[in-house]
């Protein structure tokens, strides 16, 4: 009764409300489907100018016309460029989809070229992220789904590695006190790491697509011949260079073929034997040879270390570069003296090794010394001319005569900037050099191309000892280049130790569960590795911002691994529990929770 005495009062107020509301909704800007933000260009084009240009952050302060004139400004407003919120597009593609002159493999009908990677008939997007290092890549992706093609099988299908992730260097600051260090010094320098990731790379390097065989005991045979001329000029038959994987052992090696080479004595490869007694640093060392007929053909192959990234003598020093941009060659520099006589000493080093165990190199060439670190050769193939020449009987004395004339002519060669061929007129040669070289270096170059007078007969320790004192400073030169590494080694050292922290750390921190525990890792002194944890990684500031602090990670983690009685304060993450603990504590504790999980791993897989 009351609700029917009170409703028609409320009739009466209804239109009063009604009006309100219609009155609020009115004052608020309706969503408007024609307008700017909502229409795309291609619908329906905008034809309004919006009110405000996009120089409208440097117009000056609004002053009305009654008041005064304002400013003009410095750009007007019918010059500025307009900002058109219909016409900005997520993702907008360089080519017209819709266009219809567009034809197939990118050629156009009127005669211009446009690359249309969609309509590409001979391309296939790949799906896959190519793997480097994967056996079978056929598995991943099918024979037309690679970035290259079989035609291009030489060219590794990646991108270099980006070698700047793993050494952020920063600009140097100066104003840092003698005991101040920074992140990348407890690391290695970015241009040997860089060097060192450039050469595993090179180790791990996969041929996609290739044609080359698979010999019994190798595999994954890459080759690292950069031309595909056949040169028989050492050997007498043409030779090849490939890198292959050892099946048995998975140690990389390298493989050198000699193409079309039938064996007609088998105590020739025998000889190769004699050959693994050397053990000098100046000196590939020789494994094993064996024929095959894997290539289509009777080919002898012999099996030497692999250094990776290594050039000859004659790529890196006479060879012209290919000027940037051009087809003209740029002449390599000269080599300097120092450089020079380094040479001289390290393949005196190495021919005295071979004489004293009463065998001849008879292969000191420019091409066939390769050069793998700064300064630093060694002598290639010195085996394979015994195997091809076992027949031809000749006295060793003899070939070790011969090693000196070519040593003679291998330093000629490198102080005239000539390649072998080109060395015709030793004279020459001898008088061009005089003008750059010391006389000394002439008078060593005289001696060794110089015969001995029968029944005379010159020696390897006999020239060793006439460029002592040149030995004495390239022995110094390797003496701070030991140093210089040792310093960077013991770098990593510290860095090894922490890689085996967080190991453990990352075994025992947040493990689901252990034994049928589902708590294992959040009780007792695994609940302390957790904190500890939080106290190295986690960190924050009074803001609650994250704090990386290089430093301070690498500090707390020696400390521990070193166990001293420095005392730090452990607090949870709801700040209600509080450990007052020292690193020599905590590494009894790290070292018992780790010992549980090692009791129950296999003894085969813990470490």
């Amino acid at each position: 009764m009351l609700a029917m005495i009170l409703m028609p009062e409320f009739l009466l107020h209804f239109p009063a409300v009604m009006a309100n509301h219609a009155a609020l909704y009115s004052s608020k800007k309706a969503l408007n489907v024609e307008s700017p933000s909502f229409t795309p260009s291609i619908l329906q084009p905008v034809s309004k100018k919006p009110t405000f240009s996009s120089q409208a952050v440097t117009a000056p302060s609004f002053t009305p016309r009654g008041l005064g004139a304002a400013t003009p400004s410095t750009i007007p407003d019918t010059e500025a460029p307009v900002f058109n919120p219909a016409s900005i597009r997520e993702f907008t593609p360089g080519f017209d989809l819709s266009s219809s002159t567009t034809a197939t493999n990118g050629n156009s009908q009127d005669g211009a070229v446009s690359y249309d990677p969609f309509g590409m008939s001979s391309q296939s997007m790949a799906t896959t992220p190519f793997n480097p290092y994967a056996d079978d890549h056929n598995a991943m992706a099918g024979a037309q789904s690679t970035y290259f093609q079989t035609q291009n099988a030489f060219a590794a299908p990646l991108q270099p590695l980006q070698h700047h992730l793993y050494a952020p260097i920063g600009p140097y600051r100066e104003d840092l006190m003698p005991y101040h260090r920074l992140t990348h010094d407890f690391f290695l320098p970015e241009k040997l790491r860089e060097e060192l990731q450039k050469k595993s790379e090179a180790a791990l390097q996969v041929m996609p697509n290739s044609q080359l065989p698979q010999l019994d005991s190798y595999h994954s045979l890459v080759a690292l011949d950069t031309t595909h001329r056949k040169n028989a000029n050492i050997f007498g038959y043409p030779s090849w260079v490939y890198k292959a994987t050892s099946s048995k052992t998975g140690n990389i090696y390298c493989l050198r073929r000699l193409e079309g080479f039938r064996l007609t004595n088998e105590h020739a490869i025998r000889s190769v034997k004699e050959w693994r007694r050397i053990d000098n640093a100046n000196v590939v060392s020789i494994h094993d040879a064996f024929t095959t007929r894997a290539f289509g053909d009777s080919s002898l192959i012999f099996v030497q270390d692999y250094h990776p990234l290594s050039k000859t003598l004659a790529e890196a020093h006479l060879v012209p570069n290919a000027a940037h941009g051009s087809n003209r060659f740029q002449p390599k520099p000269p080599i300097t003296e120092a450089v020079l006589w380094g040479y001289i000493s390290q393949i005196a080093s190495a021919l005295k090794s071979i004489h004293a165990n009463n065998l001849a190199a008879r292969c000191i060439d420019v091409s066939k010394i390769i050069l793998t670190d700064k300064n630093r050769i060694r002598l290639d193939a010195c085996s394979v001319l015994d195997v091809v020449h076992f027949d031809v009987r000749r006295p060793i004395q003899e070939l070790q005569q011969e090693d000196l004339l070519h040593f003679g002519r291998t330093v000629l060669c490198l102080a005239t900037n000539t390649l072998p061929a080109q060395l015709t007129n030793l004279n020459v040669a001898m008088e061009q050099m005089s003008r750059t070289y010391s006389a000394e270096i002439r008078d060593t170059i005289t001696w060794l191309l110089t015969p001995a007078q029968p029944p005379a007969q010159k020696t390897i320790d006999e020239f060793i000892q006439g460029i002592a004192t040149h030995i004495v400073s390239s022995f110094d030169q390797s003496q701070h280049r030991a140093d210089a590494l040792n310093s960077e080694l013991f770098r990593e050292l510290e860095n090894g130790r922490i890689a085996r922290l967080m190991m453990k750390l990352g075994a025992i921190n947040e493990r689901q569960e252990f034994e049928g525990d589902r708590a294992w890792s959040e009780n007792g002194e695994r609940y302390m590795m957790k904190l500890f944890r939080d106290y190295v990684f986690h960190q924050v500031d009074s803001n609650g911002n994250p704090v990386m602090d290089a430093g301070h990670m690498i500090r707390c983690l020696n400390k521990l691994d070193a166990g001293v009685d420095e005392r730090i304060c452990l607090t949870s993450r709801d700040e209600q529990t509080s450990f007052v603990v020292s690193y020599k504590e905590l590494k009894k504790q790290l070292a018992n929770a780790f010992g549980e999980l090692t009791k129950a791993a296999k003894p085969s897989r813990s470490f």
